[in-house]
C-alpha cells in the first residue's frame, strides 16, 4: 500500500494530514519530530515524506528542519520530501528545491494541492521503483549470462541489448547459420565475435569479411581462393577467406552486396561444405561455421530477384537482431565511457547532449564523438560545444514520437510534474514517458 510519513512536531497536523491521506487510500504514518521520523524511515517502506520545517522555539530558522531533510536525503535518497513550513522566505525555498526537496507549501496548506503534489510523487515514485526493479533484474541477467558465457567487452545496459546478448549466446553452441541484422555502425561484428567465442569452434579461427568493401569482380577470389591467371592481376595461385576460416568462424558482413556468382558458391558451401578456387575445377573442403550480417531488407531483395532465396532461408536459419542506438538509450552514457576510458570526464550538460542526440550513426557515430572530443578535451572536462554534435538533431531531427530530453524536462516543468499532462502535451502515453524519462536517465521524482 503507497504509505507517507507525515513528520510534524504539532499533533493537530499530524492528525488533520492523516485524515487528509487516508481519504486517498494512502497510509498515513505520523511523527512528532526529526529523531521519531528518521527511526520510522529505518524500520517501515516509505513512499513520500511530508516534514515541517520549524521544530523549535524558533519559529523562523528552520534549522532542524534543514538539518532533518539534509539526514533523510542522505540515508533515503530515492524518497520525495515535501517541506511544509509556516516561514516562507524565497530563498529558503530555492535552497531546498536545489538541493533536491520535492516541493515546497507554506502553512496553512491547501488540502487540494497538497494532495495533488503527494498524488504525482507517488506516481513518479511507483514509476521509478519499477525502474529500479527493471535495472536489477537486468544487472541479475547479465552476471548470470556472464557466468555461463564469455562477453567480451560489449557494453550492455538497455533491456533491447542484453536480449539481443541473450539470443547469442542461446544460439551460439548450435552448428547453424545466424544471420546478424542491424543498421550500419550498431555493433553487428562485436555480436557475431561472441557468437563465435561462445561456440564449438572457439579455438579455432575467426575471420571477418565486409562484403560491402570488396570490389565485385574481386569478392569471388576473396572469399574462395584463386588460381594463378585466374584474373587479371593473379600472379600465383592464392588461399580465400573460406581456408583462413577452416576450423573456425567465417563472419560475412553486408552479405547483401554479394553478386549472384558468390551467392551460388556460397550456398554450395554451406549444403555441401565444399567449393572450387577461382579458375579451378579441383573441390575443396572445409569446416566452417558461417555468421552472417546485413543492414539491407533481404526479404525485399529476393522479390526483387537480386537475392537468392534458396541462400537467404539458408543463412536466416536463426535471425539475432542488434537495434540502432536509438532504441538503446541506456547503452549511450556507459558507451561513452567506455570509449573515454578515463582520458576525461564528461560535464553535466554534454551528458544530457548525448543522451539527446539521435545518433543516425549508431555505436560508430557515438565513438568517433567521443574520440574527438576527448582528443580536443586535452584532459579538461568535455563540454557540449566540445562534442561537436549539430544544434538541430536533439530537436528538429526528432518526431513527437521521439522528444528529446530537454522537451521532457520542459513538459514536466509545465505540468508541475503531473506526469499525465505532460504526457498528453508530448502526445505520448504516460508509459511512454516513463520509457523517456529512463532512456535519458531522468530521476523517478524532480
Amino acid at each position: 500500500m503507497r504509505t507517507v510519513l507525515v513528520i510534524d512536531d504539532n499533533p493537530g497536523v499530524g492528525e488533520a494530514l492523516a485524515l487528509a491521506l487516508s481519504l486517498r487510500d494512502i497510509r498515513p504514518l505520523v511523527a512528532l519530530g526529526p529523531a521519531e521520523g528518521l527511526a520510522i524511515l529505518e524500520r517501515e517502506p516509505v513512499d513520500v515524506v511530508i516534514q515541517d520545517m520549524n521544530f523549535s522555539a524558533d519559529t523562523t530558522s528552520g534549522e532542524e528542519g534543514v538539518a532533518l531533510f539534509r539526514a533523510i536525503r542522505a540515508r533515503h535518497v530515492d524518497v520525495p520530501v515535501v517541506l511544509l513550513t509556516a516561514w516562507t522566505r524565497l530563498e529558503s525555498a530555492v535552497e531546498l528545491v536545489k538541493a533536491g526537496a520535492a516541493d515546497y507549501l507554506a502553512k496553512p496548506w491547501d488540502d487540494a494541492k497538497l494532495l495533488a503534489t503527494v498524488e504525482n510523487l507517488l506516481e513518479l515514485a511507483e514509476a521509478g521503483a519499477e525502474l529500479r526493479r527493471a535495472r536489477q533484474e537486468r544487472r541479475a541477467r547479465k552476471k548470470a549470462l556472464a557466468a555461463r558465457f564469455e562477453l567480451g567487452d560489449l557494453v550492455v545496459e538497455a533491456d533491447a541489448t542484453l536480449r539481443t546478448l541473450e539470443l547469442a549466446c542461446q544460439v551460439a553452441r548450435a552448428d547453424v547459420p545466424v544471420l546478424i541484422t542491424g543498421p550500419n555502425g550498431s555493433g553487428k561484428e562485436r555480436v557475431a565475435a561472441i557468437v563465435h567465442a561462445n561456440s564449438a569452434v572457439a579455438r579455432g579461427p575467426f575471420v571477418a569479411v565486409n562484403c560491402g568493401a570488396l570490389p565485385a569482380e574481386l569478392i569471388e577470389a576473396e572469399l574462395f581462393g584463386a588460381e594463378s591467371g585466374a584474373y587479371t592481376g593473379a600472379n600465383r595461385a592464392r588461399d580465400g577467406r573460406f581456408d583462413a576460416a577452416d576450423g573456425g568462424t567465417l563472419f560475412l558482413d553486408e552479405i547483401g552486396n554479394l553478386p549472384p556468382g558468390g551467392q551460388m558458391k556460397l550456398l554450395r558451401v554451406l549444403d555441401t561444405g565444399t567449393f572450387q578456387r577461382l579458375g579451378s575445377n579441383q573441390t575443396r573442403r572445409v569446416k566452417v561455421r558461417v555468421l552472417s550480417a546485413t543492414n539491407a531488407d533481404l526479404k525485399a531483395m529476393v522479390r526483387d530477384g537480386t537475392f537468392r532465396e534458396d541462400l537467404y532461408y539458408r543463412l536466416n536459419v536463426i535471425e539475432v537482431r542488434l537495434p540502432p542506438l536509438a532504441e538503446r538509450g541506456e547503452d549511450i552514457l556507459p558507451l561513452a565511457e567506455h570509449f573515454l576510458a578515463g582520458r576525461a570526464a564528461l560535464a553535466e550538460p554534454a551528458r544530457d547532449a548525448l543522451r539527446a542526440h539521435a545518433w543516425p550513426g549508431n555505436v560508430r557515430e557515438l565513438k568517433n564523438v567521443i574520440e574527438r572530443a576527448a582528443l580536443l578535451a586535452g584532459g579538461q572536462p568535455i563540454t557540449v560545444d566540445g562534442l561537436g554534435l549539430p544544434e538541430a538533431t536533439p530537436v528538429a531531427a526528432r518526431s513527437l514520437d521521439e522528444p528529446s530530453r530537454a522537451a521532457v524536462e520542459a513538459a514536466l516543468a509545465a505540468a508541475h510534474g503531473v506526469v499525465s499532462r505532460a504526457a498528453q502535451s508530448l502526445g505520448l502515453s504516460r508509459q511512454a514517458l516513463y520509457r523517456r524519462m529512463e532512456r535519458y536517465g531522468l530521476p523517478p521524482v524532480s
